[in-house]
């Protein structure tokens, strides 16, 4: 049986857990099988940075931080349950990949 695997990220942790559960609640209005959403680890990326542009005195640092909010969605490979999902609005700081796997 095929499922589609799709993988949901963003900065805001609050938009990405959004767009999963308008999947999810996609897939049960349907009677499709799903699973999910999985959170993922979250990735944190800092970036120091040096506070004085000339570089002398004492070396003090900001830490600029991002985090990247991940989940994972399977839903049961139906034609009529994709069309609708790739209806759905997304916010702009929201990135979805799918993807097809045996299952």
């Amino acid at each position: 049986m095929l499922r589609v695997r799709i993988r949901i990220w963003g900065t805001s942790s609050s938009n990405v857990d959004y767009v999963a559960s308008q999947i999810v609640e996609i897939a049960k209005k349907a009677g499709v099988d799903v699973r999910g959403p999985v959170p993922l680890p979250t990735r944190r990326l800092l970036v120091p940075v040096l506070r004085l542009p000339h570089g002398e005195g004492t070396k003090v640092y900001e830490k600029w931080e991002m985090r990247i909010h991940k989940r994972l969605v399977d839903v049961a490979a139906d034609e009529r349950v994709m069309r609708q999902i790739m209806r759905i609005r997304v916010p702009q700081d929201v990135y979805i990949e799918a993807e097809m796997v045996k299952g």
